[in-house]
Protein backbone atom coordinates (compact mmCIF):
# COMPACT_ATOMS: atom_id res chain seq x y z
CA UNK A 1 0.00 0.00 0.00
CA UNK A 2 1.15 3.56 0.69
CA UNK A 3 0.51 7.02 -1.57
CA UNK A 4 -1.27 4.84 -4.19
CA UNK A 5 -3.24 3.22 -2.22
CA UNK A 6 -4.50 6.04 -0.48
CA UNK A 7 -4.93 8.00 -3.76
CA UNK A 8 -7.04 5.16 -4.87
CA UNK A 9 -9.04 5.61 -1.82
CA UNK A 10 -9.68 9.18 -1.91
CA UNK A 11 -10.57 8.13 -5.91
CA UNK A 12 -13.30 6.37 -4.57
CA UNK A 13 -14.43 8.93 -2.07
CA UNK A 14 -14.96 11.27 -5.15
CA UNK A 15 -16.85 8.82 -6.85
CA UNK A 16 -19.36 8.75 -4.36
CA UNK A 17 -19.70 12.35 -4.17
CA UNK A 18 -20.35 12.68 -7.64
CA UNK A 19 -22.73 9.53 -7.63
CA UNK A 20 -24.92 12.22 -5.02
CA UNK A 21 -24.56 15.50 -7.50
CA UNK A 22 -22.07 16.60 -4.76
CA UNK A 23 -20.16 19.37 -7.06
CA UNK A 24 -15.92 19.11 -6.33
CA UNK A 25 -14.40 22.68 -6.36
CA UNK A 26 -11.47 22.31 -9.28
CA UNK A 27 -8.79 23.38 -7.08
CA UNK A 28 -9.68 20.18 -4.99
CA UNK A 29 -9.68 18.05 -8.12
CA UNK A 30 -6.17 19.76 -9.29
CA UNK A 31 -4.33 18.80 -6.10
CA UNK A 32 -5.98 15.29 -7.01
CA UNK A 33 -4.12 14.79 -10.38
CA UNK A 34 -1.21 16.60 -9.02
CA UNK A 35 -0.60 14.02 -6.18
CA UNK A 36 -1.23 11.29 -8.92
CA UNK A 37 1.20 12.91 -11.03
CA UNK A 38 3.85 13.07 -8.08
CA UNK A 39 3.13 9.07 -7.42
CA UNK A 40 4.12 7.83 -10.43
CA UNK A 41 7.34 9.84 -11.04
CA UNK A 42 8.47 8.96 -7.59
CA UNK A 43 7.85 5.43 -8.55
CA UNK A 44 10.65 5.74 -11.29
CA UNK A 45 12.97 7.95 -9.49
CA UNK A 46 15.26 6.11 -7.05
CA UNK A 47 16.81 8.98 -4.99
CA UNK A 48 15.54 10.40 -1.50
CA UNK A 49 11.82 10.59 -2.03
CA UNK A 50 11.41 12.58 0.46
CA UNK A 51 10.68 16.03 -0.79
CA UNK A 52 8.47 14.30 -3.42
CA UNK A 53 6.74 12.09 -0.93
CA UNK A 54 5.92 15.83 1.64
CA UNK A 55 4.05 17.11 -1.30
CA UNK A 56 1.68 14.02 -2.01
CA UNK A 57 0.77 14.47 1.39
CA UNK A 58 0.42 17.92 0.93
CA UNK A 59 -1.89 17.62 -1.65
CA UNK A 60 -3.79 14.25 -0.31
CA UNK A 61 -4.35 16.36 2.58
CA UNK A 62 -5.61 19.13 0.60
CA UNK A 63 -8.11 16.64 -0.86
CA UNK A 64 -9.05 14.93 1.97
CA UNK A 65 -9.81 17.58 4.19
CA UNK A 66 -11.96 19.30 1.95
CA UNK A 67 -13.71 15.83 1.57
CA UNK A 68 -14.24 14.94 4.57
CA UNK A 69 -15.33 18.41 5.94
CA UNK A 70 -18.34 18.21 2.98
CA UNK A 71 -18.93 14.11 3.50
CA UNK A 72 -20.18 15.61 7.52
CA UNK A 73 -23.27 17.04 5.17
CA UNK A 74 -24.03 14.36 2.99
CA UNK A 75 -23.34 11.02 4.13
CA UNK A 76 -23.84 9.19 7.62
CA UNK A 77 -21.19 9.07 10.35
CA UNK A 78 -20.40 5.30 9.83
CA UNK A 79 -19.37 5.75 6.54
CA UNK A 80 -17.33 8.29 6.73
CA UNK A 81 -15.59 6.11 9.80
CA UNK A 82 -14.65 3.44 7.16
CA UNK A 83 -13.24 5.79 4.79
CA UNK A 84 -11.36 6.96 7.98
CA UNK A 85 -10.29 3.61 8.85
CA UNK A 86 -9.24 2.62 4.80
CA UNK A 87 -6.78 6.10 4.61
CA UNK A 88 -5.40 5.50 8.38
CA UNK A 89 -4.46 2.14 7.13
CA UNK A 90 -3.02 2.92 3.76
CA UNK A 91 -1.09 6.00 5.53
CA UNK A 92 0.25 3.52 7.92
CA UNK A 93 1.31 1.27 5.57
CA UNK A 94 3.70 4.14 3.42
CA UNK A 95 5.99 4.19 6.41
CA UNK A 96 6.31 0.40 7.19
CA UNK A 97 6.23 -2.25 4.65
CA UNK A 98 5.96 -5.92 5.48
CA UNK A 99 7.63 -8.28 3.47
CA UNK A 100 6.49 -9.33 0.41
CA UNK A 101 7.40 -12.97 -1.05
CA UNK A 102 6.38 -16.17 0.85
CA UNK A 103 10.06 -17.12 1.21
CA UNK A 104 11.09 -13.72 3.32
CA UNK A 105 7.51 -14.15 5.24
CA UNK A 106 7.75 -17.26 6.52
CA UNK A 107 11.58 -16.68 7.99
CA UNK A 108 13.87 -13.74 8.88
CA UNK A 109 17.03 -14.56 9.88
CA UNK A 110 17.79 -14.15 13.16
CA UNK A 111 13.92 -13.05 14.31
CA UNK A 112 12.57 -16.18 17.19
CA UNK A 113 9.71 -17.74 15.95
CA UNK A 114 7.43 -17.08 18.32
CA UNK A 115 8.35 -12.95 17.76
CA UNK A 116 5.92 -11.09 15.59
CA UNK A 117 8.30 -8.28 12.98
CA UNK A 118 8.10 -5.85 10.48
CA UNK A 119 10.39 -4.07 8.31
CA UNK A 120 10.78 -0.60 8.02
CA UNK A 121 12.25 1.34 5.38
CA UNK A 122 13.35 4.93 7.13
CA UNK A 123 12.29 7.99 5.11
CA UNK A 124 12.86 11.53 5.47
CA UNK A 125 10.74 12.38 8.34
CA UNK A 126 11.77 9.25 10.31
CA UNK A 127 15.33 8.84 9.64
CA UNK A 128 17.14 4.92 10.63
CA UNK A 129 18.25 6.19 14.08
CA UNK A 130 14.54 7.89 15.23
CA UNK A 131 13.48 4.13 13.91
CA UNK A 132 15.88 2.75 16.34
CA UNK A 133 15.30 5.12 19.30
CA UNK A 134 11.04 3.78 18.61
CA UNK A 135 12.31 0.47 18.59
CA UNK A 136 13.82 0.71 21.90
CA UNK A 137 11.41 2.62 23.71
CA UNK A 138 8.44 0.15 22.76
CA UNK A 139 10.45 -2.59 23.69
CA UNK A 140 11.72 -4.28 20.92
CA UNK A 141 14.80 -5.77 19.28
CA UNK A 142 16.19 -4.63 15.99
CA UNK A 143 18.31 -5.61 13.04
CA UNK A 144 19.56 -3.82 10.30
CA UNK A 145 18.22 -5.76 6.65
CA UNK A 146 21.02 -6.05 3.71
CA UNK A 147 18.76 -3.58 1.45
CA UNK A 148 18.50 -0.72 4.36
CA UNK A 149 15.31 -2.06 6.12
CA UNK A 150 15.19 -2.18 9.38
CA UNK A 151 13.67 -5.21 10.98
CA UNK A 152 12.09 -4.76 14.16
CA UNK A 153 10.78 -7.41 16.42
CA UNK A 154 9.19 -8.97 19.46
CA UNK A 155 6.12 -9.15 21.40
CA UNK A 156 3.39 -8.47 18.86
CA UNK A 157 1.70 -5.46 21.42
CA UNK A 158 5.12 -4.09 21.27
CA UNK A 159 4.74 -4.18 17.34
CA UNK A 160 1.41 -2.64 17.67
CA UNK A 161 2.48 0.25 19.84
CA UNK A 162 6.33 1.02 17.87
CA UNK A 163 3.93 1.03 14.72
CA UNK A 164 1.32 3.25 16.48
CA UNK A 165 4.32 5.91 17.25
CA UNK A 166 5.74 5.99 13.80
CA UNK A 167 2.34 6.86 12.33
CA UNK A 168 2.49 9.84 15.76
CA UNK A 169 5.67 10.99 14.66
CA UNK A 170 5.00 11.18 11.07
CA UNK A 171 1.71 12.99 11.50
CA UNK A 172 2.55 15.57 13.82
CA UNK A 173 6.00 16.20 11.23
CA UNK A 174 3.47 16.45 8.87
CA UNK A 175 1.24 18.89 10.35
CA UNK A 176 4.24 20.96 11.05
CA UNK A 177 5.36 20.61 7.41
CA UNK A 178 1.47 21.71 6.53
CA UNK A 179 1.53 24.40 9.01
CA UNK A 180 4.46 25.99 7.67
CA UNK A 181 3.42 25.76 4.52
CA UNK A 182 0.10 27.63 4.72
Amino acid sequence: MGYAATWEIVEEIVVEFRKKGIVIPEKVMTDLRSAKTLIKLMDTVDKDKGEVGLRIEQYLTNVEGYLFTEAQESFPPERIDEWLRRLNQSSCDACVSTVETDEETRFISGVPRDQKWVRVKPIGTLPLEKLKKLAEDAKLSFEPDKDGHLVVYGREENIREFVKKMTEHTSKTEKTFRDNCS
